[in-house]
């Protein structure tokens, strides 16, 4: 178990385990129902028929719960981000269709993303597991920018990982915006072309 899978699962490794399931099953559905803030861990294990003792043999607290429910979905995103590697179409169309998985995936589960800003902000363990997992992205960003610069598709500039960093960054504010909403909030596809916009520009210098 990585230090990572400790701090999201407490338990030895089990992945048959039916009452952590249950655990992050009934999270899920209340999340659906309400803020975190109004949720507890009562309502939690209440929900999923299980003791407030388990919550904890599994969880350090309801934030890190949170963390381990969106663990499966950035695992739906990274799926997403391999199309930049794929060399299937133009990099314009590589891009766009890996931004739109991760719309995509982020509308399958706002209410999990809302609920891991709020848990980001207040947890620092949970802070450090957001960072990590946005780091994990990097490398397959920084190999594509890379290897566009290398076949002369793409001009020289900053260092491909601060880079690929940065752009991160710039999905993760923009989904932020979205979970939060707001009435300056803009339209969900409105962002989406906004930030391929940003992508392809800041890569190759304009739009492919």
């Amino acid at each position: 178990m990585t230090p990572a899978e400790h701090v999201l699962d407490r338990r030895p490794p089990n992945r048959g385990d039916q009452r952590r399931r249950a655990l992050l099953t009934a999270l899920d559905q209340l999340l659906r129902e309400d803020t975190l803030a109004a949720i507890n861990v009562r309502d939690i294990s209440r929900r999923a028929e299980v003791t407030r003792s388990a919550f904890y043999f599994y969880f350090e607290n309801k934030a890190v719960a949170v963390a381990a429910l969106c663990n499966e979905m950035y695992q739906e995103a990274f799926t997403a981000g391999a199309i930049l590697l794929s060399g299937e179409g133009t990099p314009a169309e590589r891009i766009r269709r890996t931004i739109a998985g991760l719309f995509e995936t982020w509308a399958r589960h706002r209410h999990v993303f809302r609920a891991m800003l709020d848990a980001r902000d207040a947890d620092e363990t949970v802070r450090a597991l957001w960072d990590d997992d946005r780091e994990s992205f990097v490398p397959t960003i920084a190999t594509m920018i890379e290897a566009e610069r290398t076949a002369g598709h793409a001009p020289e500039g900053p260092d491909a990982r601060l880079l690929a960093t940065v752009l991160l960054e710039l999905n993760d504010r923009a989904l932020e915006r979205l979970s939060r909403g707001g009435p300056a909030s803009p339209p969900a596809g409105e962002l989406q072309d906004a930030l391929v916009t940003v992508w392809l520009r800041t890569i190759y210098g304009r739009c492919p």
